[in-house]
């Protein structure tokens, strides 16, 4: 075993480093283990030791993608004082603008066979999103069924960002702004806006 191939702490993070990079790059269909071995400059078998399956890396890399949300989200729900309804909106369209900026990274993070494998806790780190979700479908709109609006909301807002992404509703709305899209679905799920 060549000094590069033992084991050391900062080759897992090395091996998280390169997928992150490889995916931004060139995107979910280079991710092998083989070539993101490559790229860390070690042997195509040194992963393994850090991840025996494929799943296990992917699901590391796709845990930076819900940190990185997650740290867009805090900043973006900085301002406290803002009304509920301000907050979904600006978190709405923080979640469409991350979708549009990381394509690769976002695809992989909803990958249903990573979030079910239950590698690195994926549904633990994308589960407090959606909480912070629900708490202000609740306050924007009391005495409804909070997680099932946001539910149906988050729907609407993936459904948005694959759509977008994909030129389909570019096409279909002649627009290059999702705005109108995101204050209908924001009106279709609260209600409409008072005072607009």
């Amino acid at each position: 075993m060549s000094d590069s191939e033992k084991p050391d702490p900062d080759l897992r993070t090395r091996l998280v480093d390169v997928g992150v990079d490889l995916l931004a790059r060139e995107g979910a269909g280079a991710l092998t283990l083989r070539e993101i071995a490559r790229r860390a400059g070690v042997s195509h078998g040194a992963p393994r030791r850090y991840f025996p399956t494929h799943l296990e890396l992917l699901s590391a890399i796709a845990h930076r993608g819900f940190v990185r949300l997650g740290a867009r989200v805090t900043t973006t729900l900085g301002d406290h004082t803002a009304d509920p309804r301000t907050q979904l909106g600006e978190l709405a369209r923080s979640y469409l603008e991350f979708a549009a900026d990381d394509p690769g990274m976002y695809d992989l993070m909803f990958r249903h066979d990573l979030l079910e494998s239950g590698h690195l806790g994926l549904r633990d780190t994308s589960l407090p999103l959606f909480g912070v979700l629900v708490d202000l479908v609740g306050r924007a709109r009391p005495g409804c069924d909070a997680r099932t609006v946001a539910g149906a909301l988050w729907a609407n807002l993936h459904g948005i960002a694959q759509l977008w992404r994909w030129g389909s509703l570019r096409l279909a709305t002649e627009s290059d702004d999702f705005t109108p899209l995101l204050r209908t679905a924001l009106d279709a799920h609260l209600g409409p806006e008072t005072g607009r």
